[in-house]
């Protein structure tokens, strides 16, 4: 008798549920949510900080414009007493530049930055000429000079040049700014910090508000790394839904470093799909409103970080209007919003006691548009310059 062979059966393994798909709109409504742009929040300056995880801060007057537009009440008082009293600081950060953060953020993730300042003072080294950076020289008398207390970076190189004198002036004082933790000290100005303003050292200065800031401001804090997956967490609690290389844009951290702490965290967060069908990534609990929630008129100041935080800001700003967010001096201009996505330029100046905002729309705008951009810019103009004797918001002329 000739029997028929077994076969083998192997479970057949279920395919993976397809992600969701969010569409534009949905990504910048939850986007928006996250950045307080939908509706103002009642919140302390620092609070708020926290939330937005990092607000850029090139110059000084940006960040508190940038709170004006998120906040219920925000007054440049409360402002400057949460930089007085060293619970924000402004220092150098992510893609190495100048942001705004609370103090117990800069501390936790300045480290997981490292590399990120370590490779912008290598590529600017190696443009400047002179003889290499002995870091090991550098950083302990850079140390000593800034011990004596705050300076302006132009007078901590003219004070290391003559220990240093084979080495780019500019070199010398662009290693310090990357490799030293230092923040910037507050006036009396009224945006918090004059144009040029004076650095120390982050230990002494955060010592001074907390006891323990000081060890983790000297490098007794996270090792780079460590604090990859908090981040991680962080931003997409503030920028969110995101992928890798939206982070990445972000931050300057490359994906050597993102994304093993992505996977790490995959089996905690949840993941999407956008519209080209790039894998997104995001916090259970995170807003993620309807694409049909009403978006308010808001201006955005120069170099909000809305503008700079993914790779992909099509949820912000359209393809066709990213050449005219592109200047010659790498300024990222102020812009105005109408229902969530970018829909212009602006621009405050003041010619005596009369203040003006002047709005340069992308193209023609809809009807009642320009009417609540202008009631928002007024009161807009009204922060910036309380002393003006008239205000006025006015269209560019094509």
């Amino acid at each position: 008798m000739t029997g028929t062979r077994p076969t083998s059966r192997r479970p057949v393994a279920s395919a993976a549920p397809a992600a969701s798909v969010l569409s534009r709109r949905e990504l910048n409504r939850a986007t928006l949510a996250r950045q307080l742009l939908l509706d103002r929040v009642e919140l302390e300056p620092a609070a708020a900080v926290a939330r937005l995880l990092a607000p850029q801060a090139q110059e000084p007057r940006p960040p508190a414009a940038g709170l004006w537009s998120r906040l219920s009440g925000f007054g440049l008082e409360d402002y400057r007493a949460a930089l007085d009293a060293r619970e924000l600081v402004r220092a150098t950060f992510a893609r190495a530049t100048l942001h705004l953060m609370t103090a117990k953020d800069y501390l936790e993730f300045r480290p997981g930055i490292a590399p990120v300042l370590s490779a912008a003072f290598a590529g600017v080294a190696g443009r400047l000429g002179g003889e290499p950076v002995d870091l090991e020289r550098l950083l302990p008398a850079a140390r000593t000079v800034l011990a004596a207390g705050p300076l302006r970076f132009d007078e901590i190189r003219e004070r290391l040049r003559p220990r240093f004198p084979e080495v780019n002036v500019r070199a010398l004082g662009y290693a310090v700014r990357m490799h030293l933790p230092l923040v910037m000290v507050p006036t009396e100005d009224r945006w918090g910090f004059p144009p040029t303003a004076a650095f120390t050292l982050a230990e002494s200065w955060l010592a001074a508000a907390e006891p323990g800031f000081a060890a983790a401001a000297d490098g007794a804090g996270p090792e780079p790394g460590e604090s990859t997956a908090p981040l991680v967490r962080r931003y997409l609690a503030a920028y969110g839904p995101a992928s890798v290389a939206d982070m990445r844009a972000w931050t300057g951290l490359g994906p050597r470093d993102l994304r093993p702490a992505f996977e790490r965290l995959r089996g905690e967060l949840l993941t999407f799909r956008d519209e080209q069908g790039k894998e997104l990534f995001d916090l259970p609990d995170a807003p993620r409103p309807g694409p049909d929630v009403t978006a308010p008129a808001r201006f955005l100041p120069d170099f909000d970080s809305l503008l700079l935080a993914h790779a992909d800001r099509e949820r912000i700003v359209a393809t066709e209007h990213r050449p005219q967010l592109t200047t010659k001096n790498l300024r990222v201009p102020a812009v105005f919003c109408w229902d969530g996505f970018a829909a212009g330029r602006w621009a405050a100046s003041r010619r005596g006691k009369k203040a003006t905002l002047t709005m340069s729309p992308f193209g023609p705008m809809p009807r009642g548009a320009l009417r609540a951009l202008t009631a928002e810019g007024e009161h807009l103009l009204a922060f910036m310059e309380p002393d003006a004797a008239s205000t006025a918001v006015v269209v560019a002329d094509d």
